[in-house]
């Protein structure tokens, strides 16, 4: 692992062969930004949570440390870049500060004790990967860091985790949000550094087009955890409401979770289980190509930091029909009538029950072409590239929002 890199990358979300289809998000960035540069570096700290008794977990940690550094070599990863994979042994916990310390001094024995060598790193969420980033870096570099977990409350709420983050925030050159959701409890908890806190959006990508439009919104698609979270119950409801009265309507889960056994009992007895199909988890191509075969994406999350998933529906061409759980509405800014009908979050079926039959009656007037070259100008590879590279070597400014071409933020 030796000689400098324009770029390295720290992250704890990757798809790995243990977890193919976590850090999606992350792997997207990479594959935007990475070919914009000589060379770019991947360290994925991916943890591996143990119940070890803490003698037996003590000689764990003894024997990776001395052991990683020997064997942990470079891959390649999407857009030409090096990834280095190292698993991140610790106990099974929920204290923030602790897991951030432990990807610092696993990063650090991979590293051999050497900081990382180049002149910018951009770390993925602030802890873990943003901390284990600045503990690494050489003494000129410039770490920024992007932020976009939905569990950043439960790390603010944790004394040592927040006064961890506030260091963060002192000395990183830049910490950007994927959206207003995430970026308003960081001002909300850090007044004093408010002016740190800038916006960057998730790249997606528009190069993949449908066969042909969607004619008719019969055929819905789900794509994210079966969870609660992810307002699953309330959507099975809601669809077998709309195929009482259109029964041409069917319905594809894509995604796993402890969800998955009690909406197939339900769905069973409602009457619609064999409109319904489970794909269970898959990877993200084959999430893309499901979309450009269906006429409609309902996502009726109770909160998202962006959305990605609802993006990527409108550059697969799909309508969409979703929440007001923060980040959709924000990213479909100026293309919600052309594209989409949002509904509020509540606890039932009923507003996504009354809004497909709005959606599905103003179906004739809607511009799914149009909103892609509006959402494309602000969320595409290239894009989101020009606006990473302005902030990376740039005079980009951090405070507020980063300038993205085809949108006033």
């Amino acid at each position: 692992m030796s000689g400098p890199v324009d770029v390295a990358i720290v992250t704890p979300w990757y798809p790995s062969r243990q977890r193919p289809f976590l850090g999606a998000f992350v792997q997207a960035m990479v594959e935007a930004t990475a070919p914009r540069h000589q060379r770019a570096r991947l360290y994925h700290c991916e943890e591996w949570g143990h119940r070890l008794p803490p003698e037996t977990s003590a000689a764990v940690d003894r024997g990776y440390r001395e052991l990683i550094p020997h064997t942990v070599h470079p891959g390649r990863t999407v857009g030409g870049a090096e990834l280095v994979h190292l698993p991140v042994p610790l106990p099974v916990t929920t204290d923030y500060a602790a897991i951030a310390r432990r990807h610092e001094e696993t990063l650090r024995s991979v590293l051999g004790g050497r900081p990382i060598d180049s002149p910018v790193v951009h770390a993925h969420v602030g802890l873990p990967g943003g901390w284990a980033a600045l503990h690494n870096a050489r003494p000129d570099a410039r770490v920024f860091v992007t932020e976009h977990a939905t569990f950043l409350d439960l790390v603010l709420a944790q004394p040592e985790a927040r006064a961890m983050y506030e260091e963060l925030l002192q000395r990183c050159a830049g910490l950007y949000a994927v959206g207003e959701a995430v970026r308003r409890p960081l001002v909300e908890a850090f007044p004093q550094h408010a002016d740190r806190v800038g916006y960057l959006p998730n790249p997606i990508s528009f190069d993949q087009h449908r066969p042909a439009p969607v004619t008719g919104l019969l055929r819905w698609l789900f794509v994210g955890g079966l969870i609660p979270r992810k307002g699953v119950r309330w959507l099975l409801e809601a669809f077998a409401a709309c195929r009482a009265r259109d029964p041409e309507l069917t319905l594809t889960f894509v995604g796993e979770g402890e969800l998955r056994g009690p909406l197939q009992q339900r769905a069973a007895e409602l009457g619609v289980g064999d409109a319904i199909t489970f794909t269970g988890a898959v990877p993200p191509a084959r999430a893309l190509e499901l979309m450009r075969e269906h006429d409609l994406l309902v996502h009726p999350s109770r909160f998202e930091t962006f959305g990605m998933t609802v993006v990527e529906a409108v550059a697969a061409g799909l309508p969409v029909l979703v929440t007001r759980c923060g980040g959709p509405e924000e990213t479909l800014a100026g293309v919600e009538d052309a594209v989409a009908e949002l509904v509020e979050v509540e606890e039932g079926a009923d507003a996504l029950i009354a809004g497909y039959w709005r959606l599905r009656e103003r179906f004739d007037r809607l511009d799914v072409a149009g909103a892609q070259r509006a959402l494309a100008d602000r969320y595409s590879y290239p894009a989101v590239a020009d606006a990473h590279d302005r902030v990376w070597f740039g005079e980009e400014p951090v405070a507020g929002a980063v300038q993205v071409e085809g949108t006033g933020r």
